[in-house]
């Protein structure tokens, strides 16, 4: 079976399953998309690593990797194998000196640790036919319509639909400055409260843009 190599090229409020993220996996050298309906704290274990903050004590994935490394483990690989009845699968390709092992895993937490050992992250060519979507451009509108995502079996059980041409709503930490909320940013990383750090680190990406 082909193999297609993955790259992250978003992650958001899921806008079809309340509490729950959507993971969007992008085809390299491709335009198709692979979105996957993920948990809260999976998903904040991978953004955690992607924005490179610093908790102040290891995140369950953060243990998994450096426990693998203290015994030379080493991931080489994620790759998503199969989709049945709406539910992803994947494993874990590590090795251990000369050994190499599989390990299933549920993909939200592959995907975690794929971004902590930097490894890459494959599917095959008949998953992406059969859940991707084809897209034009970096625009992931197209995540709030969709009726039935696939999703990780850790993700919450579908809500029911919802309306989409709501006003947007307004940061809670528009009134603040610049210097208030990097200091807003730097006390929710220090308790661990990587949600709102994610909100405080959007808006002040907007105001930079």
């Amino acid at each position: 079976m082909k193999k297609l190599k993955l790259d992250i090229v978003g992650l958001s409020y899921s806008q079809t399953q309340s509490g729950a993220y959507a993971l969007v996996l992008g085809e390299i050298n491709g335009n198709r998309r692979l979105p996957i309906i993920i948990g809260s704290f999976e998903a904040q274990a991978i953004a955690v690593e992607i924005e490179k903050m610093t908790p102040s004590r290891p995140l369950t994935h953060d243990l998994f990797k450096t426990f693998a490394q203290s015994f030379d483990i080493t991931v080489d690989e994620v790759l998503i194998y199969n989709l049945v009845d709406g539910i992803f699968f994947a494993k874990l390709i590590c090795s251990q000196g000369s050994q190499t092992f599989e390990i299933d895993a549920r993909t939200s937490d592959a995907v975690a640790l794929a971004v902590r050992f930097e490894c890459p992250i494959y599917t095959y060519d008949f998953i992406m036919s059969a859940a991707g979507i084809v897209i034009e451009s970096n625009d992931f509108a197209f995540l709030e319509n969709m009726n039935t995502p696939a999703s990780d079996e850790s993700a919450p059980a579908a809500a029911a639909p919802q309306e989409y041409n709501k006003p947007k709503e307004v940061s809670p930490y528009a009134s603040l400055t610049m210097e208030q909320l990097e200091n807003t940013l730097e006390k929710a990383i220090a308790n661990e409260q990587y949600e709102v750090a994610a909100k405080i680190r959007d808006e002040i990406e907007r105001r930079k843009s």
